[in-house]
This record gives C-alpha cells, sequence and structure tokens, in this order.
C-alpha cells in the first residue's frame, strides 16, 4: 500500500495510473462492443474513460513547464547527439502540452473561439515528433552500448563461441547476422530500460498515427498499446532502475 501511495502523491504517477485504467477501459469496451448483455457496463466503462481522459487533462496543466526545463537541462549534456535527441522530445512534449492545454480551456468554455481540429492535430503532431526523437535516443543509446560491447574482448571470445556452436545458425543465416541478434539480445539483457523506453515509445507510436490518419488501425490495437505503454511507465516508476538514463 505505501507504495502505491507513494506513486498515486507523484503527479507523474497519477497521471499513468489514470492513463492505465483510460486505456483498460477503452480495451474493454472494444472487447465487450459485441455483447448485448453488457450494454450498460460498456456504458459505464466508456464514462470512466472519459473521466480519466479529463481528469489526465487536468492534472497535466502547467507541465508543459516541466518539459521546457527538461529541454534546458538536455541540451548542456556532453555528449551532442544524446542531447539533441533528448532536447527535440523534450521540446516536442512542451509544444503537446501547451495544445492540449489549449484544448482543454476551449473544452471547459474560456476559449470559446479556438479552432478545436486544428489545435489538436498539431498537438498530435508535436507528440508523435516527441516520441521519434525519444525513440532515436534509444536507438542511439542502444548504438552506442553494442559498440561498447563489441569492443570488449572477453564478450569477443563468447560470441564466436556461441557461432562455432552453431553450425546449423550459420549455415542457415548471414554469419555477421547472426553476430548482430547475438549482440543485440545481450545488450538489451546487460540494459533492460533501454529495451523499455524502446517498446514504451514504439506502443505510444500507434495513438498519434492512429489520430492523424497514419497509419489506421482498430480502437482495440490502440487501446492495447496505450495500456501496455502505461503498465511500462508505471513500473519504471516502481523500480527507477529500469528507467534509461539520462
Amino acid at each position: 500500500m505505501d507504495l502505491v501511495q507513494n506513486i498515486i502523491n507523484q503527479s507523474q504517477g497519477r497521471d499513468r495510473v489514470l492513463r492505465a485504467t483510460q486505456y483498460a477501459c477503452a480495451l474493454s469496451v472494444y472487447a465487450l462492443r459485441n455483447n448485448h448483455q453488457r450494454k450498460e457496463l460498456v456504458i459505464k466503462l466508456k464514462s470512466l474513460e472519459a473521466n480519466m481522459s479529463a481528469g489526465r487533462k487536468l492534472f497535466r496543466l502547467g507541465n508543459a513547464l516541466n518539459a521546457i526545463e527538461a529541454a534546458r537541462r538536455s541540451a548542456r549534456l556532453p555528449d551532442r547527439a544524446l542531447g539533441l535527441c533528448l532536447t527535440l522530445a523534450h521540446v516536442g512534449r512542451a509544444l503537446y502540452l501547451t495544445c492540449d492545454n489549449a484544448l482543454w480551456a476551449a473544452a471547459v468554455g474560456l476559449l470559446p473561439d479556438l479552432r478545436r481540429e486544428r489545435w489538436s492535430v498539431l498537438a498530435w503532431r508535436f507528440y508523435l515528433a516527441s516520441l521519434a526523437a525519444a525513440l532515436a535516443r534509444d536507438l542511439y543509446v542502444l548504438a552506442r552500448l553494442m559498440a561498447r560491447r563489441a569492443r570488449d574482448g572477453r564478450f569477443r571470445r563468447k560470441m564466436i563461441s556461441h557461432l562455432n556452436e552453431s553450425p546449423d545458425v550459420a549455415e542457415a543465416v548471414v554469419p555477421h547476422l547472426d553476430a548482430f541478434v547475438f549482440l543485440l539480445l545481450h545488450s538489451f539483457k546487460s540494459e533492460p530500460a533501454v529495451l523499455l523506453d524502446a517498446v514504451k515509445n514504439v506502443c505510444d507510436l500507434a495513438i498519434p498515427l492512429d489520430k492523424l490518419g497514419a497509419w489506421r488501425c482498430n480502437a482495440g490495437a490502440v487501446a492495447f498499446c496505450g495500456l501496455v505503454s502505461s503498465l511500462i511507465g508505471i513500473v519504471t516508476m516502481v523500480q527507477p532502475k529500469l528507467r534509461v538514463k539520462p
């Protein structure tokens, strides 16, 4: 209970719990959409999903400033490539949150003349750009990790031994490809945080791509991706060592 309380007490933790609940409701609605005996339950789940979405928008007010501060810090990183990816990710998130806050204000009547459709498209585009930059960061960190392991003498001997002990694989697959896969899997094993963050970002990509019409998929797939991403976010809060750094 203490762990749950600590997560809920954090602003980011509340958002992730609400997000997981929102997408769990959306996935349940999709699964029960043809079950006529559960119409009342579907209505309740849709209402809960809408409430979770509204609650998240309220809790996110002011988070754009946090994203801008994070962008300012990442711009100072000595690794220029890593700093660029992180800065773009944070700037994209700040712009997305700004649009999202404007849409919330329009929904409650504070900005009645706001062109909601246009701002919604802008918000999803900024969100997509932010995710693309975050995924580029994951790929860069992974490439750097693989290069470091490839230079390690003990690991190279282990990899050569693995290839020599797998003649069937070596005949069926290009040796360089097998070595690459071996290196990739061991890199993920040594740094699971990178794998989790990459999976999270890939899952999140389905949401803006679907909203923008760039990749149409059913509501169930989008809800599933959102739920998986949210659960990974909660896990990384419970276990900080599984959070990719910086």
